[in-house]
């Protein structure tokens, strides 16, 4: 019989070389440290420090901030070891003043260990897709949709509300 021991799951939040050339370095380190918050608040279990990062706006194909809380709390009840990967390619500024919108465009995936079963499982993945950022009461939160946007998902796509 051959084993494989893994290393205990991490959150990793990776900014690839180039990608906030928009941005100055005071706002790229702040959109990164809300990821940072987020991925220590997943990996505490601690659903009401992760949804303080989500914007009282929050907002993605019809669900709310308070839909996302008892998103997390159904995958909290459901899996340990919960970890998650960032891949960030692109930082992007869009407005200014109050309606400044950050678009992160980001590569990554969420597992977790299940609980009835044991194994490690992909929770979500997602290439490319774009987190919105908005700056309320002093820090960058999770927006969710910017402007108008479908309220069901076109056919073929699935949503990825998380982070």
């Amino acid at each position: 019989v051959f084993v494989v021991m893994l290393p205990a799951a991490r959150g990793e939040s990776r900014l690839t070389p180039g990608a906030a050339a928009d941005l100055d370095q005071a706002t790229t380190e702040a959109v990164m440290s809300t990821f940072r918050a987020a991925d220590e608040a997943m990996r505490a279990r601690d659903l009401t420090r992760l949804m303080a990062l989500y914007s009282e706006q929050y907002d993605y194909h019809g669900l709310n901030k308070s839909d996302m809380g008892k998103v997390w709390a159904n995958l909290f009840d459901e899996f340990q070891d919960l970890t998650d990967v960032h891949h960030f390619s692109r930082l992007t500024k869009v407005g200014s003043g109050s309606k400044t919108i950050i678009e992160v465009t980001c590569t990554g995936s969420l597992s977790g260990r299940s609980k009835t079963g044991g194994l490690r499982v992909p929770i979500d993945s997602w290439y490319e897709e774009v987190h919105y950022m908005t700056f309320e009461d002093g820090q960058w939160r999770i927006r969710g949709n910017v402007g108008d946007s479908p309220r069901l998902m076109p056919f073929g796509t699935s949503p990825h509300p998380l982070f």
